[in-house]
């Protein structure tokens, strides 16, 4: 089993690249976002591989870091999911944005992707839903444990709510109110708007 492989990065197509490794060259399928931070052609490259065995093919499936590769396993045992879908999900998504969408109950986010209909969405948030907490060590993610205790998401649950009212999409809304308590473990819902807003106001661009 294949569980990493390093080597020049030979060529890229459109889902895949293949990497030159000892002068074999191995196809890698890839979500466009691990193709968007890899090395022009020749460069050197490290991939965590998953490796699928079928009958009538092997095929290998990179990702850049341990984090897309387990947000990968996760979504790939919800029905319906396959290996194709869940690469169009991550190159939709960063894991940051899954972790949120199925937080906030945002299942129109994954429609972005390929082959992702509403009624997947809804079993993509059902069927996750808490069982993303262990997903990689992003800070922006909820609950967090600060000062020896963990904050309630009830307050991240009425700002998010605030924040669509105010027409900005659900998860990047959730994404930044979650880093913005983590920075203030002890702000109220109000306070909390407040302090989001600001962030916006401040930031080159507005979510949503």
């Amino acid at each position: 089993m294949i569980a990493k492989l390093s080597g020049t990065l030979d060529s890229i197509a459109e889902g895949y690249v293949v990497l030159n490794v000892g002068g074999v060259g191995y196809r890698v399928f890839c979500s466009a976002k691990t193709i968007a931070k890899l090395p022009p052609l020749g460069g050197s490259v490290s991939l965590l591989i998953e490796t699928q065995v079928r009958e009538d093919h092997i095929h290998l499936f990179g990702f850049y870091d341990a984090t897309e590769q387990q947000a990968f396993g996760f979504l790939t045992v919800v029905q319906g999911v396959g290996a194709k879908v869940a690469l169009g999900i991550l190159s939709a998504l960063s894991p940051s944005e899954i972790q949120m969408a199925v937080m906030t109950g945002d299942s129109k986010a994954f429609t972005r992707a390929p082959g992702v209909g509403p009624k997947l969405g809804v079993r993509l948030v059902t069927e996750l839903k808490g069982k993303l907490g262990t997903l990689g060590k992003n800070e922006s993610m909820v609950p967090l444990a600060v000062g020896g205790r963990t904050v309630e998401t009830g307050v991240l649950s009425e700002t998010v709510s605030a924040l669509v009212n105010l027409g900005y999409a659900r998860t990047e809304a959730g994404i930044l109110a979650a880093k913005v308590l983590k920075e203030n473990p002890d702000a109220k819902t109000g306070e909390l708007i407040r302090l989001v807003l600001k962030e916006i106001g401040q930031s080159s661009h507005l979510i949503g």
